[in-house]
């Protein structure tokens, strides 16, 4: 997977963690001014709807990160020493 596609997983997922955050204020908030309401139990579906996604973001890039090589890749050519080239006699 390439790097623009993790950096913009990265950035889904803290969409998703936005939507979680504020369905969970929206439910905690419907729940006390109007407990057992049709609001309440959208709200509280959109929240989970949220988590789930927030969930599995989270556990693919866990999993990228896993299957990653654990060595930095080396694209730059090696140092070696180059030794002078003579003509053989």
């Amino acid at each position: 997977m390439s790097l623009r596609a993790v950096r913009q997983l990265h950035r889904v997922r803290a969409f998703y963690l936005g939507g979680v955050v504020l369905w969970a204020v929206l439910t905690g908030w419907t729940g006390w001014q109007l407990p057992g309401s049709r609001q309440m139990w959208v709200s509280a579906l959109l929240l989970a709807v949220f988590s789930s996604l927030l969930l599995m973001s989270s556990l693919w890039l866990q999993r990228l990160r896993a299957a990653g090589s654990p060595a930095p890749a080396h694209h730059a050519s090696p140092r070696k020493t180059v030794g002078t080239r003579r003509a053989h006699a």
